[in-house]
């Protein structure tokens, strides 16, 4: 068996965060266990965090990696959005629990575009509508429920921009505020559907180790449930 599988008993259990929001908001839930992170990833170059409880580490990865190294094993949990696992499931069925909706890192997917947009009558059935986006399993089924047909153009980042210059008709992007959308002129039209961030265990581990993973699942279990709304 090798030295870091998650069934080795000896292992440190591993949870896997990425940086910036989803790191702040899942603090105060580790803290509901008792376990403080050591190190600040904003001002350390460490990608591997100890914690206050010598068995608990820390690894901090891409937001959209963290399904795959709780799926293959490499950690034990993990803190994702409702549209990463949405999309990573699309390319890796199966291989991971989802126990608990912390309700945390709230936000909207949406449609929007352009003001002025005739958004309506760009999504009569057996329409065709150019729509760029990271969210590309969220933004085909969507669509394709309306009887839409799409041209789905992938883009990781300033998606405000692609119905500006005329790369697509749409974007399909996750909204909090909205202040990034009315300053480019853009509003939102549609809702597909309200995303939170979800604990997610790797199975083997949850079967193996659960003696040693299921105190922190219950911890963040009560805190979620703490959670305003």
């Amino acid at each position: 068996m090798s030295a870091f599988s998650p069934a080795n008993p000896q292992t440190p259990i591993t949870i896997a965060l990425s940086k910036g929001r989803i790191f702040d908001e899942t603090m105060p839930l580790l803290a509901e266990a008792g376990i403080t992170v050591l190190e600040n990833p904003e001002t350390s170059r460490k990608l591997i965090l100890p914690t206050s409880d010598p068995c608990v580490r820390v690894i901090i990865v891409r937001a959209s990696d963290v399904p795959t190294y709780v799926q293959y094993g490499a950690a034990d949990l993990g803190v994702a959005g409702k549209d990463v696992l949405i999309e990573h499931a699309a390319q890796h069925p199966g291989g991971l629990y989802q126990p608990i909706d912390l309700r945390i890192g709230k936000c909207r997917l949406c449609v929007a575009v352009p003001n002025g947009f005739d958004y309506p009558n760009a999504v009569r059935q057996g329409a065709r509508l150019r729509v760029a986006t990271k969210y590309v399993q969220a933004a085909r089924e969507h669509f394709a429920a309306k009887g839409v047909h799409v041209d789905l153009i992938k883009l990781y980042g300033s998606m405000e921009l692609a119905p500006l210059i005329g790369l697509a008709d749409v974007i399909v992007d996750l909204v909090s505020t909205g202040s990034t959308l009315k300053a480019n002129n853009l509003v939102a039209v549609e809702d597909i559907m309200d995303i939170s961030s979800r604990l997610i265990v790797n199975q083997a581990a949850l079967k193996m180790r659960r003696h040693r993973l299921q105190p922190l699942l219950d911890a963040f279990s009560r805190a979620s449930l703490a959670m305003p709304g």
